[in-house]
């Protein structure tokens, strides 16, 4: 059986037999020859055979040796004919318009993208949405989207952590250029290491993703796509400062060096040193940190001969302090003389990818990815000690091609990782060393069938042999079905395991006394075995026109089951219990969106949630702590008309609702120290203001968390915090109030 699955998936290339023409389209600029023309129509004269380019103004067509036309247009430039004679891919300058006459019309690019033909589930978020907040980084690049819950991870680090379909960010697959990147030990605070202004673009995948990507993903996957050096602005800066006394300074600088190359250094860095106690509570409401930020980019190009790669050198140094405002670390750390907390990380990168497309057989393309990466943390948090090192290798090699036509898609390649761990920790009933090496080599095949009118459809299957979890099968399936205009129905499902790093991921329990119990010990992973879910998911989405405007509608069910769980039980509020699941675990999500252009430069957005998030503890079967069932979100953004020398303004406004939450069991806790079973509703409204006054400059205000709501006393036993019942965790809104800020973007 596994001869013949390897053979599936390693299939030769010389079964594929359709060709077709690759190329770009430029723009006939004399100061810049490389400014792509994206969206530009491509198609065979005297045929309905065509194509649209790609943002990077790339196409494909279908080429056959009758074809000696090809038709290429674009509004506001002059249509072109070009005599083809070969599949030989061509690179081709379109000249403006001279007709002064002539009328523009213009269409606003989506923020956020939805596709109606890919059979995943997936929308890109483009760099204008990241713009709507302040976007400091990538934790706080989701504010705007409803399809991604952002929440405080602890009441004293100012951690945001993110959820996707109930579920927190280790159940999602979270990539850099498709790379993983946040996993391990970076799980925690990884999100705000990658800088906002780097980020070009987002895609976001609901459910069973790619088995190109790996094995690890199980609610989804988020991909970050960074700027390109050839295509970011030569110079930019983007300043920003905070009425808490943050402060950020982002820079990029980019060259050209030769015809091919083209680098880029991009540096980041962010400060805050002020003491803020708003609830008078003795605990700092955010923590005092600096981080530096350092990128080197390397881009070469060459189309000519399908070649296109990238070269990342990556370094970053981030320091925080938290605790009790009298708490000075020179004096204090790990002594009961004040309750603090220190977590410096350094974190060093080297990442690269190949892509080659062959010229003389364009379907055909081959992309080679390579990753290395040393995270280094050293923590304490009052009396507890908790230190992580970890060494990354990522390899993955991919094949693109057809069979017999276009409709028929495949990829197929190998991949390896390798993941040296080495931890410390010193807390209530444990003292040890915990030492481990991963290592993986895996082999995928994908097959996608597209009939470019109703049916896509996507099955992936990849095998992997894991020396901790053995050897294992991952099944992914994906599949859209258009039955009407501007309709996309989809269903998929996939199955997803991942060895759980329980202390990386659950840091936040550092902060409080309860004593730490590992209950299981017959597994190859802190005595515990891997975890294990299948995904399963519908999705309906249709556009219409609303009173003459565009509008869609979207609505979404998933399901998550897990047949094996590492269970993190908080409901002994003394303790923290790790152990396998014995019984069921699953999460239940439902989503209905949106989308409405209402009149001219005006969009809303509209969404409700629901959650049903449950686990077997050893008290039974319970909602999981903290995940409010219903969520109400919108967002309204409007930009006035663009005047003939670049200037308008921009408005954004957010609102969110959150229901309900369950806290976990504190029945046994003293009176003072009790919680109701569930928290408050939480109402918040974000809102910013941009103005342009050229395309090379522009100033933004805004406000988070505009109608100051606080939750009261988020630190449990704030008054004795090295007593047996303080805890940091019982965190389910704001905790500092309203925050203004204030910035500038700077482009030459």
């Amino acid at each position: 059986m596994k001869p013949i699955i390897f053979m599936l998936l390693l299939m030769p290339a010389w079964l594929f037999s359709q060709d077709q023409l690759e190329g770009v389209i430029l723009e006939a600029d004399k100061e810049n020859k490389n400014l792509v023309l994206a969206g530009a129509n491509v198609y065979w004269l005297n045929t309905t055979v065509g194509a649209v380019t790609d943002i990077d103004g790339k196409f494909k067509i279908p080429y056959q040796s009758d074809y000696k036309k090809l038709v290429v247009s674009f509004i506001g430039f002059q249509t072109d004919t070009i005599s083809v004679s070969s599949a030989k891919p061509i690179k081709h300058w379109l000249k403006p318009t001279d007709n002064l006459e002539a009328i523009t019309v213009t269409s606003r690019k989506q923020a956020t993208a939805k596709s109606y033909l890919k059979a995943t589930n997936t929308f890109t978020v483009s760099s204008d949405e990241l713009l709507k907040a302040a976007c400091c980084n990538l934790a706080e690049s989701f504010e705007t989207n409803p399809s991604i819950d952002v929440n405080f991870a602890d009441a004293l680090t100012g951690t945001r952590q993110i959820k996707m379909l109930g579920l927190t960010s280790p159940y999602i697959l979270i990539a850099t250029e498709n790379i993983p990147s946040i996993r391990g030990a970076s799980q925690a605070f990884g999100l705000s290491f990658i800088p906002g202004t780097w980020v070009e673009s987002i895609q976001i995948t609901k459910g069973a993703g790619s088995v190109v990507n790996g094995y690890e993903s199980i609610a989804g996957q988020i991909n970050a796509e960074l700027v390109k050096p050839a295509t970011d602005d030569r110079v930019y800066v983007n300043g920003y400062g905070a009425s808490s006394l943050r402060t950020e300074l982002n820079t990029h600088i980019n060259k050209k060096v030769s015809e091919r190359w083209d680098t880029g250094l991009y540096l980041h860095g962010n400060s805050h040193q002020a003491e803020h106690d708003v609830n008078h509570d003795g605990f700092l409401d955010m923590p005092k940190y600096n981080q530096i930020n350092v990128m080197n980019r390397w881009q070469y190009t060459n189309l000519e001969k399908g070649l296109v790669s990238f070269i990342n050198l990556k370094f970053l140094n981030d320091e925080k302090q938290t605790g009790q405002l009298n708490f000075d670390p020179h004096t204090d750390k790990l002594t009961t003389n004040a309750w603090g907390s220190e977590i410096d990380t350094r974190r060093y990168e080297v990442s690269g990818k190949i892509g080659y497309v062959n010229p003389n057989i364009p379907y055909q393309s081959i992309g080679v990815q390579a990753a290395f990466s040393s995270h280094e943390q050293e923590s304490y948090f009052g009396l507890n000690t908790y230190n992580i090192t970890q060494n990354s290798l990522y390899t993955n090699a991919t094949y693109n091609s057809i069979i017999s036509d276009s409709r028929h898609k495949i990829k197929t390649g190998l991949s390896y990782t390798y993941d040296h761990y080495d931890e410390f920790v010193n807390a209530l009933n444990l003292d040890n060393n915990y030492e481990r090496t991963e290592y993986a080599i895996g082999a995928f095949f994908e097959y996608n069938y597209d009939n470019l009118e109703k049916l896509n459809l996507t099955a992936g299957v990849r095998i992997d042999h894991h020396n901790l979890l053995g050897t294992f099968i991952t099944p992914r399936f994906h599949a859209k079905y258009t039955p009407w205009e501007k309709s996309a129905f989809r269903m998929s499902f996939g199955r997803g395991k991942r060895s759980a790093n329980i202390f990386a991921e659950n840091q936040n329990m550092f902060a409080t006394s309860r004593t730490f119990n590992i209950l299981n010990s017959n597994g190859n992973i802190y005595g515990l075995d891997p975890e294990i879910a299948w995904n399963y998911g519908v999705s309906y989405l249709q556009g219409f026109n609303l009173f003459g405007r565009k509008a869609d509608i979207t609505l979404d069910y998933y399901k998550t089951d897990f047949t094996n769980q590492v269970v993190v039980d908080y409901e002994n509020p003394l303790e923290v219990n790790f152990y396998n699941l014995e019984g069921k675990s699953y999460a239940n999500s439902f989503q209905a969106e949106m989308n409405y252009n209402a009149f001219e430069q005006f969009d809303m957005r509209l969404a409700y949630k629901y959650y049903e998030v449950k686990t077997e503890y050893k008290s039974g079967l319970l909602d999981k702590p903290l995940v409010p069932k219903h969520r109400l979100f919108a967002n309204l953004s409007y930009e006035t008309q663009l005047s003939e020398d670049g200037k308008h303004w921009k408005f954004d406004t957010t609102f969110n609702w959150l229901g309900e939450q369950r806290f976990s069991s504190t029945a046994s806790n003293p009176v003072a120290y009790q919680l109701p079973e569930y928290t408050p509703t939480v109402t918040t409204l974000n809102a910013q203001v941009t103005r342009v006054f050229s395309p090379k400059f522009e100033i933004y205000v805004g406000g988070e968390n505009i109608t100051n709501v606080r939750q009261p006393n988020p630190v449990m036993a704030a008054n004795d915090p090295f007593g047996a019942n303080f805890d940091t965790t019982f965190v389910y809104g704001p905790i500092f109030g309203s925050l203004y800020y204030a910035g500038f973007r700077l482009k030459l």
